[in-house]
């Protein structure tokens, strides 16, 4: 699969918070965080499903796999979504690994399961 889901029992705010505080501890930040709800109604369309998307990066890891192959900015940074489906708040994300299987580096692929594992821990601990 391309992407990894979780459910959990908190609101989307504390979910959020939760996650900022698990990504601080592997050295990832929240560089931007798009209200996709909020955007969309205030461009006076109709959309009613809480979809927060979250923008996150770790600086030395991003370094890494520029110097590896620049190509991989293509799918820099790293996305976390954190949504509200029929009543059941979710964090999901797509799996570096499934990206970056499309650039042919075996260093790079190394790199992205590393920080792969390092997101599915912060999404597990913020559940």
């Amino acid at each position: 699969m391309f992407d990894y889901t979780v459910e959990t029992n908190k609101n989307i705010n504390e979910a959020i918070t939760s996650l900022e505080i698990n990504l601080k501890e592997e050295k990832f930040g929240v560089l931007w965080m798009f209200d996709i709800k909020e955007k969309l109604q205030e461009k006076g369309l109709e959309f009613d499903t809480d979809y927060r998307v979250l923008e996150v990066c770790n600086p030395h890891e991003a370094q890494r796999v520029l110097n590896e192959n620049l190509l991989v900015g293509y799918f820099l940074p790293c996305k976390i979504v954190v949504y509200s489906d029929n009543g059941q708040t979710k964090i999901g994300m797509p799996r570096p690994t499934a990206l970056i299987n499309l650039v042919n580096n075996e260093e790079v692929k190394k790199l992205a399961q590393d920080i792969e594992n390092r997101l599915i821990g912060c999404i597990n601990k913020s559940i």
